[in-house]
Formats: structure tokens, C-alpha cells, sequence
């Protein structure tokens, strides 16, 4: 898979993500302060099935904080879902080559 589909399916899955996370917070309109567990709960199967990414769930948890907070700092008008896709699969790249 090349590096801009890769970029468009990971940002699918965190749509896909954000979406489910919506619905089930539907009651606090998205609310969650333990958002990050949540989402890393839901990600990590499909992350593993995907792109064959093992990282535990605490390990994933953290990640999405500091894509979170790289966003608000770099971007913060950004559709975070693409930012978090290219931030990470850019970096990837960047340490592979």
C-alpha cells in the first residue's frame, strides 16, 4: 500500500473512530476526559489488522495525547483526522528511510 493510501485508511479508521466515540458519548455530547483509552480500545484491533501495528493500549493512549496536543500546537484548525494519519504515517516513513 503506498504512502498516501495509507494516509487516507488511517484517516477512515479515526473518522470511523470519532464517530463511534460520538454515539457512545451521544449523552454527554462527546464528553469523555478518559477519551484517549477509549479510542485506543476501539483502534488497536483494527490498527493491528490494518497496518499489523502491535502497541499496548496504554502505549497507543499516550500517542493519540501527543498527536492531540502536536495538532492544538502546529494546527489547530486541522481535520484531526488527517493530521493524526499524516503525522504518524509521515514519521514512520521518515524513520524507515
Amino acid at each position: 500500500m503506498n504512502q498516501e493510501l495509507k494516509i487516507r485508511e488511517l484517516a477512515r479508521l479515526f473518522r470511523e473512530a470519532g464517530a463511534a466515540h460520538h454515539q457512545a458519548f451521544l449523552d454527554t455530547n462527546g464528553d469523555d476526559p478518559d477519551w484517549p483509552h477509549w479510542y485506543a480500545l476501539y483502534l488497536g484491533p483494527k490498527l493491528r489488522a490494518l497496518f499489523g501495528l502491535s502497541v499496548s493500549l496504554e502505549e497507543l493512549a499516550r500517542l493519540l495525547m501527543a498527536l492531540e496536543a502536536e495538532r492544538m500546537r502546529q494546527k489547530p484548525a486541522a481535520d484531526w483526522p488527517t493530521f493524526y494519519a499524516d503525522y504518524l504515517l509521515s514519521r514512520e516513513y521518515e524513520t524507515a528511510t
